[in-house]
């Protein structure tokens, strides 16, 4: 199967859309957020048929790359639901459920990929919101679990502070270098 560096030297890949907008459309309860309502990534465990769903509706519609459920699987943000120790868990399990689509809709000729979505958490180092370094080994530890998930690119989204947004930048080295490989980082911003 190509892989997404040389898919990308061939053509131009199709992303897909918001999945916090998709999700709002399944109009959930706090029950299908086992109580942490408005914590999005945790559906990766609760309602996985529902992030399954709308990858598949990215698919069906031509995307050629899902991100995962994971914009805010980080630390920082899931300990606002005090969930801080399930970064790891969250992430394998939004990189599963994604990478299982893909499989599903990928053939030799137009394989399909699955970006890690990691979004810039609540904090700014340049306000002094958190240090510098708390903020990159916050990346890290994503970076390290979707991975470990499987997924084929790392997608650094929405980050405003200059100090967040260069963070990562080294951190993503460290996860791909102890499993020697080369997963594609990009940065996204809206």
């Amino acid at each position: 199967m190509i892989g997404f560096l040389e898919q990308i030297r061939r053509r131009v890949v199709v992303y897909d859309g918001a999945m916090g907008t998709n999700i709002q459309k399944y109009d959930l309860t706090v029950e299908d957020y086992w109580g942490k309502e408005g914590c999005n990534e945790l559906l990766v465990q609760s309602r996985p048929d529902v992030i399954r769903a709308i990858h598949a509706s990215f698919f069906e519609a031509g995307c050629d790359v899902v991100e995962t459920n994971s914009f805010g699987s980080s630390r920082i943000v899931l300990a606002e639901y005090d969930l801080q120790d399930k970064v790891r868990e969250l992430n394998i399990a939004a990189a599963h459920l994604a990478k299982e689509v893909a499989a599903q809709y990928s053939t030799p000729d137009h394989p399909r990929f699955v970006a890690g979505s990691v979004g810039p958490t609540t904090k700014l180092p340049s306000l002094g919101h958190i240090s510098y370094d708390a903020m990159a080994e916050t990346y890290r530890e994503q970076f390290d679990a979707l991975i470990a998930g499987g997924v084929d690119i790392l997608l650094i989204e929405t980050c405003q502070d200059l100090l967040q947004a260069k963070s990562p930048s080294p951190r993503v080295r460290i996860p791909c270098a102890l499993r020697a490989s080369a997963c594609p980082c990009r940065f996204k911003s809206h």
